[in-house]
């Protein structure tokens, strides 16, 4: 997994955890979802990057 990748997967989950929770505080069901998708999309980038590092010889 390169840096870049890592980096950029870890930004999505803690930018989507934020943007979840802060949505969550306002009672914006709309937003929170957006966040939860946000950082769902990041958790599966890490581990699809993850099992590729897995294959590599």
């Amino acid at each position: 997994m390169s840096a870049g990748q890592k980096a950029k997967a870890k930004a999505e989950q803690v930018v989507g955890k934020t943007v979840r929770k802060a949505a969550h505080a306002v009672h914006n069901e709309t937003l929170e979802a957006k966040g939860a998708a946000l950082e769902a999309r990041g958790k599966l980038r890490s581990a699809k990057e993850g099992t590729e590092d897995a294959f590599k010889p």
